[in-house]
């Protein structure tokens, strides 16, 4: 199973790889509004396709191409390669714990920067559609979620905007 999301994020990267080369460079602007939804979003980056292929994968497309908002905490592809070759095989035979995993990654709401920094200050915690609770947190001098089991994930990227949300990189895969 590790095989195919494997093979299926390399031949995404390829084709993507090559409509890049043929793209024509456009003069440089202002940042372009958002364009398509949060899982546009993280399906047109490379870091976060493994992410967008398991959303699709647990059946919830429908769920997050709805208005929002929502904030997707998203691991990277490279974090769900982490996984060990049972863990991933398991997720794939079980789409609806492949769901919960996935539901404990994604907060109703917008979370940017300036709003995840603000809670961070007011020490709030979130919770996910999947009724888990995210507390955020400093290590290091880097942002860190931590979920209720003590998994934790490093903030790596911010504000991957969709129109329907946003979606936070992290380095790790929370809700194993």
């Amino acid at each position: 199973m590790k095989k195919t999301i494997l093979t299926l994020v390399a031949f995404l990267a390829i084709g993507l790889s090559t409509n890049k080369l043929f793209a024509q460079a456009a003069p440089a602007t202002a940042a372009p509004a958002a364009t398509g939804t949060v899982l546009d979003t993280l399906s047109r980056n490379p870091d976060y396709e493994a992410m967008a292929l398991l959303v699709r994968a647990a059946g919830l497309t429908a769920t997050l191409k709805e208005a929002g908002p929502y904030t997707i905490f998203a691991p990277t592809t490279g974090a769900f390669s982490s996984l060990t070759p049972a863990q991933q095989d398991e997720l794939m035979k079980d789409p609806a714990k492949l769901a919960t995993i996935i539901k404990g990654h994604v907060v109703a709401g917008k979370y940017d920067k300036a709003a995840i920094l603000k809670a961070l200050a007011a020490k709030t915690t979130l919770t996910t559609i999947g009724g888990q609770v995210l507390t955020l947190g400093v290590e290091e001098k880097h942002l860190v979620i931590t979920d209720a089991q003590g998994n934790k994930a490093k903030v790596v990227a911010f504000d991957m905007v969709g129109s329907n949300g946003v979606a936070i990189g992290l380095g790790a895969v929370l809700t194993k």
